[in-house]
């Protein structure tokens, strides 16, 4: 496995999110409580950046046609899309977040 390092803990507050790109792949990093989450940052319906949509709770919603997805499993939670994300472990060395590429 190859972690990329991808943002700092201090670029990311508990309860935000940010798109970033590991090994060439667009993610979407959350930050739930102190503890990281990574997932494809493309809804996997029509592609938009999941990054532009709303956090909630442990969802993201799709800012193009309101799919939802969970942060832990990427799985779809709402239609249209019936795809999930794919899901990106994530490593935290001091301040520094990894996420595997």
């Amino acid at each position: 496995m190859f972690f990329a390092k991808v943002a700092s803990t201090s670029d990311l507050v508990p309860g935000k999110m940010m798109g970033v790109e590991a090994g060439g792949k667009p993610v979407l990093l959350v930050n739930l409580e102190e503890k990281y989450y990574a997932i494809g940052n493309r809804c996997t319906h029509a592609g938009c950046k999941l990054s532009n949509g709303v956090l909630k709770a442990e969802s993201v919603q799709c800012p193009c046609h309101r799919s939802v997805f969970d942060i832990k499993s990427g799985k779809a939670l709402e239609a249209p899309a019936k795809q999930p994300e794919p899901v990106f472990q994530v490593k935290v060395e001091g301040n520094q977040i990894s996420v595997d590429a």
